[in-house]
């Protein structure tokens, strides 16, 4: 039968699960999303989620269909109905069905959908190697803050970052980095850990602001603000954060290696914390 998914209050098989060809969502990418990780079956900054959902929503005049009790009995029900120990949820959220028009109506009722996926986050053969990234122009709409499913440049820069012989493409815009394709990007130089500060030209990650609460809470200096390329390839140590990686190292940036090409104890340090955190707090 595979995974069951919910689609606008009913949970199906997903080889039953349909959407209307009509859809926003499918026409404009008129939608938005949320990934929240899964450990020990348990929902990992859920709050902080829901929380950007609802201004995502807002920001693009869209109705939140669903109150916060209801979006977390639906994605514990998911969790339980797919035996889901460690993974994600995806929700999809979009302005729902309507004639195309450029236009967008005011009365349409929301499409949601949501759906699980098996994946290994804790022990994460990645974060023992580290990844590589390469950079690539940010050629983005300009209100990244935003987190709608506009994602085919992000996926267009990923693959070219494969191209190149890396897994991840660091993007940049006027000669700073912004962020990663789907993550937000760090370094670390003089145990300081540097990351551009927040506004419409990044997303404002979840797992972001949890990590860097986790660091001042230790006394980890901290720089919100712009990095150079150059910069980021002079760097002690890197990492990029999401909900799908957690802490994860580089140790390569567009062919230069960082540190002695190893995961450093910053990130480390840093992914120990937030897994042990991340476990206490869960829902």
């Amino acid at each position: 039968m595979g995974r069951i998914v919910y689609v606008n209050g009913r949970y199906v098989p997903e080889s039953a699960a349909r959407v209307s060809v009509f859809d926003r969502g499918f026409l404009m990418s008129d939608a938005v999303y949320e990934v929240t990780a899964v450990l020990d079956g348990k929902l990992v900054d859920f709050d902080g989620h829901l929380e950007r959902l609802a201004r995502s929503l807002g920001e693009l005049d869209m109705e939140n269909p669903l109150d916060s009790a209801s979006l977390l009995e639906i994605h514990r029900e998911l969790v339980r109905l797919n035996g889901l120990d460690e993974g994600l949820v995806y929700l999809q959220v979009t302005r729902g069905v309507a004639d195309r028009d450029f236009a967008y109506p005011q009365d349409a009722t929301p499409t949601v959908v949501l759906f699980t996926q098996v994946k290994s986050l804790a022990e994460s053969e990645q974060a023992g190697t580290g990844i590589r990234v390469v950079f690539v122009d940010d050629l983005r709409w300009g209100r990244r803050d935003i987190k709608t499913v506009q994602l085919l440049y992000p996926s267009m820069s990923k693959m070219e970052a494969k191209s190149r012989g890396a897994d991840d493409a660091w993007l940049v815009q006027d000669g700073f980095v912004t962020e990663g394709t789907s993550n937000n990007a760090y370094i670390v130089k003089d145990d300081t850990i540097i990351t551009r500060e927040l506004s419409n030209d990044i997303l404002h990650g979840i797992t972001r602001a949890a990590v860097l609460r986790y660091a001042r809470e230790r006394q980890v200096r901290i720089e919100e603000r712009a990095f150079t390329p150059d910069e980021a390839r002079a760097a002690d140590e890197a990492f990029i954060t999401a909900a799908s990686t957690f802490v994860m190292p580089v140790v390569s940036i567009d062919g230069a290696t960082i540190g002695d090409g190893k995961p450093g104890p910053v990130a480390r340090r840093l992914r120990k914390i937030y897994l042990e955190e991340s476990r206490k707090s869960a829902v």
